[in-house]
């Protein structure tokens, strides 16, 4: 599967799979061969931050 481009699909279809499929951010890139950082920094630049005790960006 190849992630979204568009930042707020992004984020949505991250949070989905990470409550649905995946127990942590690690796994889901792993799983789905993601650049973490890059991830991570597209969806700060919409204000959201991972939060491992959630398993979510909030």
């Amino acid at each position: 599967m190849t992630l979204p481009k568009d930042p707020a699909i992004l984020l949505s279809c991250v949070n989905t799979k990470l409550r649905d499929e995946y127990p942590s951010l690690s796994e889901l890139c792993a799983a789905l061969d993601a650049d973490r950082a890059e991830l991570e920094s597209t969806l700060a630049g919409l204000g959201y931050h991972y939060s491992p005790s959630r398993n979510q960006f909030i």
